[in-house]
């Protein structure tokens, strides 16, 4: 969630105007903005004490580089940077979602299959960046986020590479948050050296505090926090076989007895052969390939720059109940579904392109569906499964003005979402039709169907359900149609859908 911005704050920066801010940290702050498109971005600026600064520029350059290289399932993606503008600025793929510290915060820990996927999905977000070079240093729940899709990772710091030839040091700066800090960050009697492994540790604490609402290693006071730490076996009472054993190995004093990240994912998998299943494929497909690839040594790290906000966006099958709607409605439970489909529609498979270069369907960047005046585009499915029944559908879905997105399935059934509408629909009838909070840009569009009701939310937040006619089985597609406010004749807009999830 955004805030206002500051008086002293930018309100434009190259081609992106401001709207909020996200966030700050000892070197900087990270914006809110829209670029050209409409599309929110999230902008991180450099301080103007620092941005003066041709030692703190090479770092700020070398965090861009750096950032580039961690695989784009479990990061932000860089979109943009200028380090040589004034400021110097990054502009990075927007990712929203509740922290894991807002869950627990309000719905209390997490237990069962939801507690071990969001532990497979942070393990698999920690291989990326430890095999791209780079420790975290600063994990926990603040900085996990919750949304659809597969983890994510935004630096809203200095991501200090693993690189003992790195000259970005400075020593009088540390980085982190004492509950997550492993012994060797703390005292040099665990290890002179830094590895990754610091990032275990803090990956241990994190699952400890996600399944029992505190770290493992608290006390009343910093400073008994810190003997606990170093003195102390964790306190992981509301944790279960098998994943207690596994907390229990990442938390060991000794760095050289933890699991690294990939062993750590490989554990999580076999201590629940369900899990991958439940973790979006592109998810673990990656992080595998990421812990194949050849690492870079890590190095003793003789510096940490400043503060390192990292927020990770864990889609895992977590359910969420967000917003004061659900109290008063309540989404129908969940049907014990199996998955059928998990594509990123970033190339064609279950989905194909089809349409002329004015209108139609093709990839880029997710499947996109272009529409021009009045007409309505469906795109073809190519392999996917008839379904008939209950299932749960969810797609991302990217939205210019003026034009709905389109779900269909069980043949005749659909969904419409508009920039300010949404609607069920059956045939060429609407079932139920809602106001939305103006929707362009990204949003998630999670459809359930139990029985003959469908209820559909809209980013998190329930936005209309009613009871639909008996119909038969039919593949699931997506669509675009304008909006009828809009009269001009040679109108036309886009929607781009990706990370489409289906279970029946």
């Amino acid at each position: 969630m955004s805030s206002p911005l500051h008086p002293g704050d930018p309100r434009s920066l190259g081609k992106y105007e401001m709207v909020g801010r996200l966030g700050e940290g000892g070197m900087g702050a990270v914006l809110l903005a829209r670029d050209p498109g409409g599309r929110l971005v999230a902008v991180k600026i450099i301080k103007p004490e620092h941005a003066g600064d041709r030692e703190f520029r090479g770092r700020f350059r070398s965090e861009v580089s750096r950032a580039r290289e961690v695989p784009a399932f479990c990061t932000a993606e860089v979109l943009d940077a200028d380090p040589d503008h004034d400021p110097p600025y990054m502009v990075v793929e927007y990712v929203d979602g509740p922290s894991l510290a807002d869950l627990v915060r309000r719905q209390g820990p997490l237990t069962g299959g939801n507690l071990h996927s969001a532990a497979v999905g942070v393990a698999s977000a920690l291989v990326a960046i430890h095999s791209a070079g780079i420790m975290h240093r600063d994990l926990k729940p603040a900085n996990v986020l919750f949304a659809f899709g597969s983890p994510k990772v935004i630096d809203f710091g200095i991501a200090k590479a693993v690189d003992p030839t790195s000259h970005h040091t400075r020593t009088s700066t540390v980085v982190g948050t004492l509950a997550y800090m492993a012994p060797e960050r703390l005292s040099p009697e665990y290890g002179r050296e830094l590895t990754e492994a610091v990032d275990i540790f803090a990956w241990g604490t994190l699952i400890a505090y996600a399944a029992t609402g505190t770290t493992p290693f608290a006390g009343d006071t910093p400073a008994v926090t810190l003997a606990r730490i170093l003195t102390q076996q964790p306190r992981l009472d509301g944790l279960a076989y098998p994943l207690k054993e596994i907390v229990e190995r990442t938390l060991a004093k000794d760095p050289r007895q933890r699991p690294s990240a990939p062993e750590l994912l490989d554990m999580l998998l076999g201590a629940d052969p369900g899990a991958e299943a439940t973790m979006p494929i592109a998810v673990t497909r990656a992080a595998k390939a990421a812990s194949r690839r050849p690492r870079r040594r890590p190095g003793r790290l003789v510096a940490v720059l400043a503060t390192l906000t990292v927020l990770a966006a864990v889609g895992a099958g977590v359910g969420l109940r967000l917003g004061a709607s659900d109290a008063a409605s309540p989404t129908p439970p969940r049907p014990s579904a199996s998955l059928v489909v998990e594509d990123s529609l970033q190339e064609q498979g279950t989905w194909v392109a089809s349409g002329d270069s004015e209108k139609g369907c093709r990839f880029h960047n997710g499947l996109l569906v272009r529409t021009v005046d009045a007409a309505t585009v469906i795109c073809k499915p190519g392999t996917g499964p008839v379904l008939a029944g209950d299932q749960h559908i969810q797609v991302q879905a990217l939205l210019s003005a003026d034009v709905c997105a389109i779900v269909r399935f069980r043949a005749a059934d659909g969904v419409r979402v508009c920039p300010t509408t949404v609607a069920l629909t059956s045939g060429e009838d609407d079932v139920a039709e809602q106001p939305l909070r103006p929707a362009t840009g990204d949003n998630l569009i999670d459809i359930h169907v139990t029985g003959d009701v469908a209820v559909v939310s809209v980013d998190g937040t329930e936005a209309v359900r009613g009871t639909l006619p008996a119909s038969g089985g039919g593949r699931v597609t997506f669509g675009a149609v304008r909006t009828s406010e809009v009269q001009d004749v040679a109108w036309s807009g886009e929607v781009t859908f990706r990370d489409v999830r289906i279970t029946a």
